[in-house]
């Protein structure tokens, strides 16, 4: 067998060759540096660095400062500006109800003889407190309460209270004392005088009424810038509305003593003869309840008092809350234009890389 001793050509191309695929040309090192420096500045954009963030916030400092009084003056402006608010209160209990226990006894002794009759009695009285609170946040009664005692101008013209002469003062650009007129400046429908529904939502926002389940003990407050108004408004509104409930109470007595006169002669059975004088007995011992009683339903334990401190406004914690707000916004105000000024800078070195 001979070998040629003449090198072949294809496996001397192969040879020559193979050095070229082991160098790294400098395309790809160039290509391979932009993409590092890619990588590295997503990867900064990524992270957030807490030393960048203090060094943006110390370099901003006076902003923050400046920024920070402003909001501090302004609260200051704003809470000095808010007339004292003083809140009267009044603590009442439940007054007893012996008409309803009266009837109650009446229900189950003869309540079979009355439904025969057609006659209801009734198993047990109607919570007339829980009744009585409700009345005196209802429109009908806080509108007529309004108009009774004549509020409409001290509720929606008042804008403080002179403590030195003890004089409600009226916001003159609202309504003219001396002409009696309103002045307020308001869109159609509404007009220049307050309508009942305005009246009645701005004494709601006034008044609060609870009542403690426990205790069953009710407590109404009144918030004004008179502390006698406010003290004033209280016992009005307790004596209004037991009157309130001693009227209707007392109508519903007398409705019932006719009608159960009317049926008594109609009836021929002696047994409901007795239902009948005894029910009458009853709703007569109501209707004297109603004459007698000046504290019908809800019956006065501490009686209101001019306060003597203000409720309001909570001046302190308006200013510290003004000046933590503009705190704030300043800090980001400062960090927004770090970063933004960050993002152009280097905006211009990606656009020389790319």
């Amino acid at each position: 067998m001979e070998y040629s001793l003449v090198p072949d050509k294809s496996t001397n191309h192969q040879s020559n060759e193979q050095p070229m695929h082991g160098t790294i040309s400098p395309e790809a090192v160039l290509l391979s540096q932009q993409m590092s420096q890619q990588l590295a500045l997503q990867n900064n954009d990524d992270e957030v660095d807490l030393a960048e963030l203090w060094r943006a916030i110390w370099a901003g400092k006076f902003l923050i400062i400046a920024i920070s009084f402003i909001f501090a003056v302004a609260s200051i402006a704003f809470a000095l500006s808010k007339p004292d608010v003083y809140k009267a209160s009044i603590l009442l209990s439940p007054a007893s109800n012996e008409g309803a226990g009266g009837m109650g006894a009446l229900a189950g002794q003869f309540g079979g003889l009355a439904s025969l009759a057609g006659i209801s009695l009734g198993g047990g009285g109607t919570d007339k407190t829980a009744l009585s609170l409700e009345i005196i946040k209802s429109r009908a009664f806080l509108e007529n309460f309004i108009n009774k005692h004549e509020l409409l101008v001290p509720l929606m013209a008042s804008k403080k209270w002179n403590q030195v002469n003890n004089i409600l003062i009226l916001n003159h650009e609202i309504y003219d004392e001396s002409a009696n007129k309103w002045l307020r400046e308001v869109q159609a429908p509404r007009k220049p005088e307050p309508s009942q529904w305005e009246a009645y939502q701005e004494l709601l926002k006034l008044l609060s009424v609870a009542q403690d389940k426990t205790t069953s003990l009710v407590t109404i407050d009144v918030e004004f810038y008179s502390p006698e108004i406010a003290k004033q408004w209280l016992i009005w509104l307790v004596s209004d509305v037991n009157n309130f409930m001693r009227e209707k109470d007392e109508k519903e007595a007398q409705a019932s003593i006719d009608y159960l006169t009317n049926q008594l002669e109609k009836t021929e059975v002696s047994a409901m003869e007795t239902v009948f004088y005894q029910l009458i007995e009853e709703q007569t011992k109501n209707m004297m309840l109603t004459k007698v009683s000046a504290e019908y339903v809800l019956k006065t334990i501490d009686p209101a008092q001019v306060p003597e401190t203000k409720a309001g406004p909570k001046r302190a914690l308006i200013v510290v809350l003004g000046t933590i707000l503009g705190g704030i916004l300043s800090v980001l105000i400062v960090l927004i234009r770090h970063f933004t000024n960050n993002g152009k800078s280097t905006k211009p070195k990606e656009e020389i890389l790319a």
